[in-house]
């Protein structure tokens, strides 16, 4: 008798690897964000995603690789898919939800691994020049490139102090607030960058105290008899 196909089972085996190697992924790239490269080990990252350490060095080869190709998936797909104009919102609205909403966490496995081995240094400087190049992009000044450095300076710093150091009230304060006042901020440096970052509540705030203390002017100058 002949033996049935086994497209399915080898169907179903690839669809089985495939979602192991997303979940150590997933799990690596948590535990890059939360410990940093160094302080993640391949034992932990293993148990998170439900798998043995067996299946991660089948299916990276090393710890190292397995880096390399979180950083690929996170912070190269971002560069890749983000328009330039977006890319500083994008990725400190990422910074900012800590993971919660799914997103990239490139950054904070930036701010997390530094100080780490010549390789993975390496690694984050070349994600780092990338993401400097494409802000640069936003400006048509002479000092592009700077501008491009300062604007990533200023997105690692508001990370390194949310993420790494938890300084209070930047550590719990909403996003969204911070990304107004970020973004409204940050068009003197970056002309092409949207403006509608910046809250309606906010200029609309600073109309009306500005209003508020004309007109309280304006009532001295009439009380007052010179």
């Amino acid at each position: 008798m002949a033996k049935p196909p086994q497209h399915g089972a080898a169907s179903a085996h690839r669809r089985d690897a495939q979602g192991t190697r997303l979940r150590l992924l997933d799990a690596a790239s948590e535990l890059f964000a939360e410990r940093g490269y160094e302080r993640a080990t391949v034992r932990d990252i293993a148990a998170r995603a439900g798998a043995n350490q067996a299946l991660l060095f089948r299916y990276f080869g090393s710890k190292k690789a397995l880096f390399g190709e979180v950083m690929a998936r996170g912070g190269q797909e971002q560069l890749r898919t983000t328009p330039a104009e977006r890319l500083f919102e994008v990725a400190l609205r990422g910074m900012l939800a800590g993971g919660r909403d799914g997103g990239d966490r490139s950054l904070e496995v930036c701010l997390r691994s530094i100080g780490g081995s010549d390789e993975i240094a390496d690694a984050l400087r070349g994600l780092g020049e990338e993401y400097a190049e494409v802000l640069a992009t936003l400006s048509e000044s002479d000092t592009g490139g700077l501008r491009g450095d300062l604007a990533l300076s200023w997105l690692l710093g508001i990370g390194l102090m949310r993420v790494v150091v938890a300084k209070e009230p930047l550590a719990s304060a909403d996003p969204d607030t911070v990304c107004s006042l970020v973004l409204g901020a940050l068009g003197g440096l970056l002309e092409s960058l949207p403006k509608d970052g910046r809250g309606d509540g906010e200029d609309g705030g600073a109309g009306d105290g500005g209003e508020a203390e004309e007109a309280g002017g304006g009532a001295e100058k009439d009380g007052n008899p010179e």
